[in-house]
């Protein structure tokens, strides 16, 4: 053994909260942050550092032990892993190939997702993303395109299509979602941190709401897109239009302050016309 080696991992964790962890039947899915990044270069580097710092943003990774299991990942997730750990990626024939590429096309998950199974450690690739830990029992739920990023062997990701016009034309999330079912551990990528969440269980309940930031629900609720208002007159005075409604029991999951960081993240600062030109004028008068 190198000497050193076993307080070089001692301070590797001591750097790491661990946000969420969940351990069930030989495979353990932990969601990582790290307290701090001290690998200042230059003054550069250190600018950045100082900014993200004070914005709050951490950098996560998602670390997943497994014990004679398996996992599968979306696509260019994987970061290393150590251990007898096989990874194979099966295309299922012409037909499944097929299949593949239509999912990939229709909810902007990847075609091919690698398995990686054995006994190990697997480290998917850092980034300062949002996550969050599901774990299914033989449940179905439906989700924003994009969102998956690994899940535990036996747990399904597939295309959902929606089931009526108007949530197909209306409803901002196209025709298509998709669809995670079965038994087992899985982690979605969320377009807000979790403490912004709101998750909501409906019994034989309704929920509108205007604009598409509802991002999960079980997959026995039902989705259309309403008017606000019964008639054209009341419609017109509500200031609101179509709505977002969800039907049914099951579950529920929101992202309320969503829209906010879409709009922050379109702010920019517009030159100022001619500023130049103005300012090399004054110093000639």
């Amino acid at each position: 053994m190198i000497s050193g080696e076993p307080i070089i991992e001692k301070k590797f964790y001591d750097n790491i909260n661990v946000l969420e962890c969940i351990e069930k039947d030989g495979i353990k899915i932990e969601i990582l942050e790290y307290k701090t990044l001290r690998g200042l270069r230059d003054v550069c580097l250190a600018e950045n550092l100082y900014y993200l710092e004070k914005a709050g943003m951490s950098l996560k990774q998602v670390k997943i032990t497994l014990m004679n299991s398996a996992v599968t990942t979306e696509r260019g997730a994987l970061h290393f892993h150590k251990g007898n750990i096989c990874a194979e990626c099966e295309t299922g024939g012409v037909g499944g190939l097929a299949k593949k590429l239509l999912k990939n096309k229709l909810t902007n998950e990847s075609a091919f997702t690698p398995t990686y199974s054995g006994t190990g450690e697997i480290f998917l690739e850092p980034s300062f993303s949002h996550y969050i830990l599901l774990e299914l029992n033989n449940d179905a739920i439906i989700v924003d395109k994009g969102m998956f990023y690994c899940c535990e062997n036996g747990v399904n990701v597939e295309v959902s299509s929606q089931k009526n016009l108007s949530s197909g034309f209306f409803g901002g999330e196209g025709w298509f979602q998709t669809k995670i079912s079965g038994t087992g551990l899985c982690v979605l990528a969320i377009p807000v941190p979790p403490a912004e969440v709101l998750k909501y269980e409906l019994k034989n309940e309704r929920l509108q709401v205007d604009g598409n930031f509802v991002f999960l629900r079980s997959a026995s609720i039902n989705f259309t897109v309403e008017r606000s208002a019964k008639n054209l007159v009341g419609n017109l005075t509500s200031g609101d239009g179509a709505l977002q409604t969800f039907d049914g029991t099951g579950t529920v999951w929101m992202a309320p302050t969503q829209f906010v960081y879409g709009a922050l993240s379109r702010c920019y600062y517009p030159s100022v016309p001619n500023a130049s030109r103005s300012s090399g004028s004054s110093s000639d008068d």
